[in-house]
């Protein structure tokens, strides 16, 4: 099931949910052999934080932030995530702590 939305900054996260875009696929490679669909139709575990939520409290009540910021790279599960339509493009929502890792540059 996915939402539909006309403009991806009419969208907030809540909680500890974070807002991704995914990389797209190369469909060329450097030399510009076009690579078939069915070598490029697994999305790739990379994606950019595009906006994320204040946090989730703990037990005690206090408001525990979120591990990444808007811009951050991150490493994703190949599996799970909320799809979020807006136009043509494809975002995801995700639990903070399903993301795998963040990439530093």
């Amino acid at each position: 099931m996915s939402a539909t939305f006309k403009n991806i900054k009419s969208l907030v996260p809540l909680l500890d949910r974070v807002l991704v875009q995914r990389f797209k696929p190369q469909t060329k490679t450097a030399s510009g052999i076009f690579l078939p669909t069915s070598a490029t139709s697994n999305p790739l575990p990379e994606a950019t934080v595009i906006a994320v939520g204040p946090g989730a409290p703990n037990d005690a009540g206090v408001l525990l932030p979120v591990s990444v910021k808007a811009g951050d790279r991150v490493l994703l599960p190949g599996w799970g995530g909320s799809p979020i339509k807006v136009g043509e493009e494809e975002y995801y929502l995700f639990k903070d702590s399903e993301i795998l890792a963040k990439i530093s540059e």
